[in-house]
């Protein structure tokens, strides 16, 4: 069970991305009140979380019916965790969890930052709704797993409201090595997940029965 904790608080972590979210909405939101920012950082964070729930819970279940199986999900999600991962632990300037600079520049002009760019796509984004996905497929229909799944991206979003909260004080602490850093830990241990489940996935599919 304290495997599945972990692994589902670090996957969200990962490909949520708090820490570069804080730093972000301090950005955008400078010339704000520190009222209208809480306000801001509340809508967001439920928003964003509510993407995530719904994704995780009847992401798989939607696939399904469309013929996937929990093999190729887990493929399918390993695979784009592992391209995440690897673009953590690189940090190239053109992630894919990143706005692009029309997206920013948008997002400044924008009356309703919670909406986007805050909840989609920078919490809620393609990367951390495949992780939903995939890990509810891990919990193979288990009530306790899936739980434990939303457990874990309730602690990180949670984690992610407190950091909002106090994101102007953070983006002055944190420099841009330090943040460099903490995205690199967290893609490889990303990393490790994502492998973790490719295999599980082709070990699921029948291509490659056992020996013997």
């Amino acid at each position: 069970m304290l495997a599945a904790v972990l692994t589902s608080f670090t996957t969200f972590f990962a490909t949520v991305g708090p820490v570069e979210a804080a730093v972000l909405f301090a950005t955008f939101t400078r010339a704000m009140t520190a009222r209208d920012r809480r306000a801001i950082a509340a809508r967001a964070v439920a928003i964003a979380f509510v993407i995530l729930a719904a994704a995780t819970l009847f992401g798989g279940p939607l696939l399904r019916q469309l013929g996937v199986g929990i093999p190729a999900l887990q493929t399918a999600g390993g695979i784009l965790l592992l391209m995440i991962a690897l673009e953590m632990v690189f940090a190239r300037p053109a992630s894919t969890f990143k706005l692009t600079p029309p997206e920013g520049a948008e997002a400044q002009a924008k009356d309703d930052l919670a909406v986007f760019p805050l909840a989609t796509p920078l919490l809620a984004g393609p990367g951390a709704m495949s992780a939903g996905v995939l890990l509810a497929a891990n919990a193979h229909g288990d009530p306790m797993a899936l739980a434990v799944t939303v457990a874990g991206l309730a602690t990180v979003m949670i984690i992610t409201l407190a950091l909002l909260l106090v994101a102007h004080q953070l983006s002055r602490f944190l420099g841009v090595t330090a943040q460099r850093v903490l995205m690199r830990v967290f893609g490889i241990l990303l990393a490790a997940i994502a492998v973790q489940a490719m295999f599980n996935g082709l070990a699921g599919s029948g291509l490659f029965p056992p020996r013997g």
